[in-house]
């Protein structure tokens, strides 16, 4: 993985990581050939809106871990939130969860993605990212709880509003669903912050004195320093063709 430190460590010290969305069913030459074409940190897989098999979604994450790529899933649902835990065993290194508006989800979030005494995380899976060669229990949560990436993904009016509640330690990033968005700023023309844009950088003043950063889906390159200019360092982009 490029740069120094771990994926969490590297998004708290503000640096610029990039992530590309991947398939569920890629094979390591289709990965391999998608990440030929630009330098990039981690992968992105997608339940909400795509088909979802754990079996595969364990290949994938064997497959990346061997090229040292650490994989962000996004769940399928804001209320699957419970299911963190089990989707963890099956060895993401991050985990995005849509739709994010109050406190309660950012808990249940929290207490499900990371081991006591952070959170409530069950003990278990062989098939946890960087679970080889740590065989200790205290070892390996320890490892986990300073390791793992928690996003919650900013896609409503009440998200933009509440961003700074829902900043809790244990959140690494708030990610960005532009279309949903966009959706409910049309639903809510008075609303102060006409555009995704407006939103973005009324986030980025909340989150001053966090470690807490933005992650948008940009789609390409092309559009990075239009962003990072803005104050966001990261990226999740489609693969170049």
């Amino acid at each position: 993985m490029p740069g120094i430190g771990t994926l969490k460590q590297r998004i708290k010290a503000g640096e610029t990581v990039i992530g590309v969305s991947v398939p569920l069913d890629s094979t390591r030459s289709q990965l391999e050939e998608i990440l030929s074409k630009d330098t990039y940190d981690f992968l992105t897989v997608d339940s909400q809106h795509s088909p979802y098999n754990e079996e595969k979604l364990a290949a994938l994450c064997i497959t990346a871990e061997d090229l040292e790529m650490p994989v962000q899933f996004r769940i399928k649902n804001t209320r699957h939130a419970y299911l963190i835990g089990n989707i963890l065993d099956l060895g993401p290194a991050a985990i995005e969860v849509p739709l994010v508006e109050d406190e309660t989800i950012v808990d249940e979030a929290i207490e499900a993605f990371y081991y006591p005494q952070q959170g409530k995380r069950s003990w278990g899976g062989a098939a946890r990212h960087g679970v080889r060669g740590r065989d200790d229990r205290l070892e390996y949560a320890e490892w986990w709880n300073n390791n793992g990436v928690l996003c919650l993904q900013m896609e409503t009016v009440t998200g933009v509003i509440n961003a700074r509640k829902l900043a809790k330690s244990g959140v690494d990033c708030l990610t960005w669903g532009p279309a949903d968005l966009s959706f409910d700023l049309e639903a809510h023309p008075d609303f102060p912050y006409r555009t995704t844009d407006d939103c973005v950088r009324h986030v980025l003043k909340q989150l001053e004195g966090t470690d807490v950063r933005i992650s948008f889906r940009n789609g390409g390159p092309e559009q990075r320093d239009h962003y990072r200019e803005m104050g966001v360092t990261v990226f999740m982009e489609r693969p170049i063709t």
